[in-house]
């Protein structure tokens, strides 16, 4: 998802080749064994430099992860031909790992179940072109759980989850009742975006003067990876230093490993962050659905994060590319102040008052 490209963008099409399939390549020369793309990344290019990178006996080094994009299972016989369209991409027979991609509500109902895309994926298990089927999510938690246990086959699913996603999405809970049902676990967003390796300086103070000085990446992995459940934390690394940084840091790991004063140092970030908090929103989307289809939580989550992470252009970019077209509901300028959503939410927001800073905030040419 995060290949070199030549403008520095993860979101860039242009992916240079060459960085990227020697950095696929010194992964797995160095132990790396889980490879995973999509569909999507990188505008439909990310499949084929993986493919590239895996010839020359690479591929029998690897678990193989892609997707199954949701969005386009719009008929039950697209679920084979984009498979078969990642296979001659992927350059291989088989995928070990295929994913139904970014699941939620709306899609997991209206494309997967209607259209009947789990019998066409049980029949790619049955011929071989995939070994085991899982799902991603980004939706709210129970949304998660209706998804886990409303369908038997599933091996593994994959999660968005770190220090500060406890309780987001899936969520602490939905990683235990996953592991509980015997699922493996993949962890995507480990460092939200990289947004955890580089913390507001606060925090960065805090941990210069922590024992050992750690970095922000590592405790924030370290976090991840002492957690049993957690099967596999994937990276998007984009040049060799967060190569070598991440290969450093998985060295050593281990489930249950982490220190009290460790523990201490990641409990004083969390409250750090928290009381960064702009707006006192816990997503329990009581406040849902508007009546004019403003997607509430979402905006105040993005937000939130500008303020958090000190990262006004990513939340930008984010509330252009998932409300300015509609895929996560409407933004806030959308809001008409009915107020019919204050008189259900928990923390008695202002909502109407908060929604056209949050508009002209959000909405605003970047500096």
């Amino acid at each position: 998802m995060r290949l070199p490209t030549d403008t520095g963008d993860w979101l860039s099409p242009n992916v240079d080749e060459q960085k990227a399939i020697e950095l696929i390549r010194t992964a797995i020369d160095s132990g790396v064994n889980y490879i995973d793309t999509a569909y999507p990344y990188h505008n439909g290019n990310s499949e084929i430099i993986v493919g590239k990178a895996l010839r020359n006996g690479y591929r029998e080094k690897v678990h193989l992860a892609t997707k199954c994009p949701s969005w386009l299972m719009e008929t039950t016989d697209a679920f084979d031909r984009i498979l078969d369209e990642q296979l001659k991409k992927l350059q291989t027979d088989s995928v070990d790992f295929y994913l139904i991609h970014a699941l939620n509500k709306i899609w997991w109902h209206d494309l997967i179940l209607k259209n009947h895309i789990l019998s066409r994926a049980e029949a790619a298990l049955k011929d071989g072109r995939i070994k085991h089927l899982g799902f991603s999510f980004h939706d709210q938690s129970e949304v998660f759980h209706e998804i886990l246990n409303g369908y038997d086959g599933w091996s593994f699913c994959q999660i968005q989850y770190n220090y500060m996603n406890t309780n987001t999405q899936a969520g602490t809970r939905g990683l235990k009742a996953a592991a509980e049902k015997g699922l493996a676990v993949v962890i995507m967003e480990p460092l939200l975006g990289g947004r955890l390796a580089n913390p507001p300086k606060v925090i960065k103070t805090l941990l210069d003067n922590a024992p050992g000085k750690p970095s922000a990446a590592d405790l924030a992995l370290q976090w991840l990876w002492d957690q049993p459940e957690v099967s596999v934390v994937l990276s998007g690394m984009s040049n060799m230093k967060q190569l070598q940084e991440n290969l450093s840091s998985a060295s050593h790991s281990s489930a249950n490993s982490l220190t009290p004063a460790q523990r201490a140092l990641i409990a004083q970030a969390q409250k750090i962050y928290a009381e960064r908090t702009q707006i006192p929103c816990t997503k329990c989307s009581y406040c849902q659905p508007c009546p004019n289809g403003v997607n509430i939580p979402f905006c105040f989550e993005i937000y939130n994060d500008a303020f958090l992470h000190e990262d006004m252009a990513t939340a930008r970019m984010w509330y252009e590319i998932f409300l300015g077209n509609g895929a996560r509901g409407k933004n806030a300028d959308a809001c008409i102040g009915c107020r019919d959503c204050e008189s259900r939410c928990p923390q008695k927001i202002p909502i109407s008052e908060w929604m056209p800073k949050v508009h002209e905030f959000l909405s605003a040419p970047a500096a």
